[in-house]
């Protein structure tokens, strides 16, 4: 059983604290909850103050109930799970899934996903056959996904590049994690 607590102190350590740069398309953030998730959560339009004064307690209550259960990443195979929640929260959950889709179908699942961002039991039962069969490979295929959507963001949007080693060294994070634990 994964340590859910673990994983979003994890997040909140990444995502640090009260940010409001240019360049950033999500706005006033703050533990990595923009101004619209907050919105969402309380169910009106949020204040930059509001953001500003967001509590840990509160954070740590969306990434669980929104980032973590909702999509049903917490019933993918627990070697992706942190890394996979980590896409949700930096990318949403409907894409941190089309990453787990992608690498499934390029590893030659049959019958092949349908990329939708969808964690219904197809995607499960995908992942869990990508990592019994892939094992520690799985991870790192997903690294390298999530890496080239890194490169894909900014080639579109150049004014993201300030972002660019920020990401990169998020999913540095990963692969050490593998290097550590003595995974090839």
């Amino acid at each position: 059983m994964l340590d859910i607590d673990a994983m979003i102190d994890d997040i909140l350590r990444r995502e640090g604290g009260f940010v409001d740069h240019p360049a950033d398309r999500g706005g006033p953030t703050k533990f990595g909850i923009t101004q619209q998730t907050l919105s969402r959560y309380i169910g009106r339009a949020a204040l930059r103050s509001e953001v500003e004064q967001l509590s840990e307690d509160v954070a740590r209550d969306i990434y669980e109930r929104d980032y973590l259960y909702a999509p049903r990443i917490d019933r993918l195979p627990s070697e992706i799970q942190p890394f996979v929640f980590d896409s949700a929260v930096n990318h949403g959950p409907r894409r941190a899934v089309k990453f787990v889709q992608s690498v499934c179908n390029q590893a030659g699942r049959q019958p092949a996903l349908i990329e939708d961002g969808a964690m219904g039991p197809n995607t499960r039962r995908a992942a869990e056959w990508a990592q019994s069969v892939m094992g520690p490979v799985f991870l790192q295929a997903l690294v390298e996904e999530r890496r080239n959507f890194y490169y894909l963001i900014v080639e579109a949007r150049p004014s993201q590049e300030v972002f660019l080693n920020g990401w990169l060294n998020r999913i540095a994070e990963f692969e050490r994690d593998d290097l550590n634990r003595g995974v090839a």
